[in-house]
């Protein structure tokens, strides 16, 4: 019998982050889910995708906010030894996020720390606090964006921080190889979702517009993602390590 694996995705109550998880859960894998404030979302969330052969549990958690991390990291060893009966988990999926749109020189002090804190340090630190719990052979994925390839309007404080962590991934994977643990960015194009606003989801033009520059004439779907997350933390992907992997449908090309 194929012995069971746990995956740690943060974001998990909803868009890509809950697409992973679909995927994960089809694929046999129990999943420790985040989400940061909409409990009721969080459960309705654990009902729908958890089955009888692996389950998703959510626990709340503030990928800003560093202070909060030891107690959480406390909560997910309890998860894993009451719930899951393991150690130890496999898989990272660093997915968190919200974006800020603005200018590059529209945006204030504050603005600029929240994308820091949200998409680099947060998840920086937290792995850091996570590598005693994840098993040597496990696989880290961080979630970027096409948008460190090309210009997008608003885009720049978002899209930097983005890029920083493509860059310590690179770093991760070389300096976690001594455990076997590959490291990976994954960056999606657009995407019908509810993030940033629902944009590219509820405004017809703008979905129009970008389905135009992407040689499948489509934007992306959180299932597109989740599907190739699931592929990349598969067995036949181990090999993968140190690469930024852009799934976009071919946008902007």
């Amino acid at each position: 019998m194929k012995q069971k694996t746990v995956a740690l995705v943060t974001g998990a109550n909803r868009g890509i982050g809950h697409s992973i998880a679909k995927y994960l859960i089809a694929a046999d894998i129990d999943v420790i889910g985040t989400y940061h404030t909409n409990e009721t979302e969080a459960k309705t969330a654990e009902r729908a995708l958890s089955t009888d052969r692996a389950k998703l549990r959510m626990l709340r958690l503030d990928i800003s906010d560093h202070t909060t991390f030891g107690a959480f990291i406390a909560q997910v060893r309890h998860l894993l030894n009451e719930e899951f009966s393991h150690a130890a988990f496999k898989y990272i999926v660093q997915n968190a996020g919200n974006i800020i749109h603005t200018r590059f020189d529209a945006a204030t002090p504050e603005q600029l720390d929240n994308q820091y804190n949200i998409h680099f340090k947060g998840p920086y630190l937290l792995t850091v606090g996570l590598l005693p719990l994840i098993h040597d052979g496990g696989r880290i994925l961080n979630i970027t964006s096409a948008a460190t390839r090309f210009y997008l309007p608003d885009h720049g404080p978002y899209s930097a921080m983005k890029g920083a962590t493509e860059v310590i991934s690179l770093y991760m994977a070389k300096e976690l190889g001594e455990r076997r643990i590959t490291v990976n960015a994954v960056a999606p194009g657009a995407i019908a979702s509810d993030f940033g606003g629902g944009l590219v989801r509820d405004n017809a033009e703008v979905n129009k517009s970008l389905a135009e520059i992407t040689s499948l004439g489509r934007v992306g779907q959180p299932d597109d993602i989740g599907a190739a997350v699931a592929a990349l933390l598969s067995e036949n992907m181990h090999w993968v390590n140190g690469q930024r992997i852009e799934v976009t449908g071919g946008q902007s090309l």
